[in-house]
């Protein structure tokens, strides 16, 4: 009678903090996913979009379309980790450290590509707002979004300006042709609040772009590219710290999934044989940014400045 061999299998200990710790992280990020991709059905559901896919002229710029994405991937990624650290699952939480080594590189990815391209990107971002204002009385979701840019968060009116909103067939000046109460307009979130109103006059745009008005124009009169270009300026540090911080997580989680594979010694040696080329590079990017910084505050309180003495020349 053959011998039988016995064979023992090679098993690691899962430290209970660690895994829990996972399992408590991403529990948080399975519920957030639910919750926007929820909220992005819904918005579809609202507009009868699955009945009539055609409305989907240009679905990059649909914002439900933008939340079902975000929430199906965040979902996605916080199934693995979760159900992974629960049941000790190799594969998953192989899976898991994966989609966040991806994340990670696409968000430095796109950091780096932003900072050489930046003015494509900043002609990209013209187009979709272009896009935004055409469309701006066809889509609920578009038009809410752009009246929360222009009233709540950057308090400005178009692209360059309230002549943008020339690109509408509603408040086109010529639109007074056909009837149209809104022509030579602009939409109420272009108007400023006025003190101690309570309820916002949705007519406070009407007629202000006719040569003829003799009505305050209560408007906003920077455009919305460079008030975003001013925004992002004076609020750099919060900006940068945000993404850093994001970055920083990601790393953390994918630290603790590949711990118990050996890989944290190895990058601490490799840090340790490359430290002075890590500390010279994060050193000269922060002085960059630093100097950078300080060239676009000095800029715009230039801008400021020349704003201020036209407006003083002018009374």
């Amino acid at each position: 009678m053959p011998a039988v061999r016995k064979y023992r299998r090679d098993t690691s200990e899962v430290s209970c903090c660690l895994k829990y710790v996972i399992f408590g992280f991403n529990v948080m990020f399975w519920w957030l996913g639910l919750g926007i991709m929820a909220v992005g059905v819904w918005a579809w559901t609202e507009k009868d979009t699955f009945n009539n896919l055609s409305r989907l002229t240009n679905v990059a710029l649909d914002p439900a379309f933008i939340l079902i994405l975000v929430g199906t991937v965040t979902f996605i990624i916080g199934f693995t980790g979760c159900v992974g650290a629960l049941r000790e699952n190799t594969c998953l939480l192989a899976a898991y450290a994966i989609f966040l080594a991806l994340l990670l590189l696409m968000e430095m990815t796109v950091g780096v590509l932003g900072f050489i391209f930046k003015d494509w990107i900043k002609s990209q971002a013209t187009g979709g707002f272009q896009a935004f204002i055409i469309h701006y009385r066809e889509d609920p979701d578009q038009q809410n979004l752009i009246d929360w840019i222009q009233e709540d968060w950057l308090q400005c009116c178009g692209i360059e300006g309230p002549k943008d909103w020339d690109r509408n067939n509603y408040f086109n000046c010529s639109s007074s042709d056909i009837g149209s109460r809104e022509a030579c307009g602009v939409p109420f979130s272009c108007c400023k609040r006025k003190p101690n109103e309570i309820i916002k006059n949705k007519q406070c745009g009407y007629d202000v772009r006719k040569p003829s008005y003799t009505g305050e124009r209560s408007i906003f009169e920077r455009g919305c590219l460079r008030a975003g270009e001013e925004w992002l300026e004076l609020n750099l540090v919060p900006v940068a710290g945000t993404v850093v911080s994001t970055m920083v997580l990601q790393n953390f989680e994918v630290a603790k999934v590949i711990y118990e594979k050996g890989c944290i010694q190895a990058g601490e040696e490799w840090i340790e044989r490359n430290l002075l080329a890590i500390a010279s590079g994060a050193v000269g990017t922060a002085f960059t940014q630093v100097y950078v910084s300080k060239m676009h505050y000095h800029k715009y309180k230039l801008r400021s400045l020349a704003r201020i003495d036209k407006l003083s020349t002018s009374t």
